[in-house]
């Protein structure tokens, strides 16, 4: 686990790797731009005008007034609508390193130190899609259960690296190991470490918070966003190329030491139903056992 990080984190280094790192970037920045152009200023009228329409809030919105703040509730709609599009920004990256980057790193990795390994093709390239786009849609729905406990200040610190850390394990054990390892290798392997592919993601989603002190800098992240958007973008970029580094060094490992049995196999595979064949017995004059002959 330690050596792949290590390994990962060099590899990052590659030119290679830093060019790859900017296609998801391009892709996502693109859409986004679109989707701002024509949906972002209906986004906020529409829900500055739910806001104004809460009687709860009427309490808070006069309290702001008689303080001297009136300004924050002209700035509070863009901010909700940043919070919430910041999530789903972090899986469409993942999902976009996921199908776009993957495959590349893998080969990469492969290449450089398991050459001879073989490709057995577990998995298909609709197959990955299938469960990403399955995965993100359960972490998305774990998002919007927990959303309302990330309030607390101790959940929030722990519940966002748990979605995060249980999607990256997901979706980049799967990636990992989808071109070289056969269905029944991948599920063995997937079991078996299990505990640590999962420590690996927690590893990552604790990193993935780090993006998010970009905007930190309180309502200047309004004015600032088509700045942040771009430097948030390929800094999730950054930590999932690593994620989908580490996790394949970690795997191809491990398929490399499962198929020379240097892995502890018997605890998964299912024992065989045809037993070792017995060897022939000794005859006495091999045992050295008296034969009764003079």
């Amino acid at each position: 686990m330690v050596s792949s990080f290590w390994r990962a984190a060099v590899y990052c280094l590659h030119p290679r790797v830093i060019a790859l790192s900017l296609v998801p970037v391009l892709v996502l920045m693109l859409s986004s731009a679109a989707l701002a152009h024509f949906f972002w200023q209906p986004a906020i009228a529409g829900l500055a005008g739910f806001l104004d329409s809460s009687v709860v809030l009427a309490t808070l919105w006069a309290w702001f007034e008689a303080v001297g703040l009136s300004g924050v509730k002209a700035m509070l709609a863009p901010v909700l609508l940043l919070v919430v599009l910041t999530p789903l920004m972090v899986v469409v990256t993942l999902v976009g390193v996921s199908l776009l980057m993957t495959p590349a790193l893998v080969r990469l990795v492969a290449l450089r130190r398991f050459p001879t390994l073989a490709l057995r093709q577990g998995a298909s390239f609709l197959s990955s899609v299938g469960w990403a786009l399955g995965s993100s849609l359960l972490a998305l729905g774990a998002i919007l259960v927990s959303l309302p406990m990330w309030i607390v200040p101790p959940l929030v610190l722990v519940l966002p690296p748990l979605i995060w850390g249980w999607l990256t394990y997901r979706v980049m054990g799967f990636d990992a190991l989808a071109a070289h390892a056969s269905a029944l290798e991948r599920t063995t392997l997937l079991q078996h470490h299990r505990k640590t592919l999962l420590a690996m993601g927690l590893v990552v989603g604790l990193m993935g918070a780090a993006p998010s002190l970009l905007w930190s800098v309180g309502l200047m992240a309004i004015a600032m966003a088509p700045l942040l958007v771009p430097l948030s973008v390929w800094a999730y970029t950054l930590i999932f190329v690593f994620s989908s580094l580490w996790f394949t060094h970690f795997c191809l490992e491990a398929l490399q030491s499962l198929r020379q049995g240097l892995s502890v196999v018997d605890e998964v595979l299912p024992v065989p139903l045809v037993p070792p064949a017995i060897a022939p017995l000794a005859s006495p004059r091999q045992t050295g056992e008296p034969t009764g002959e003079v």
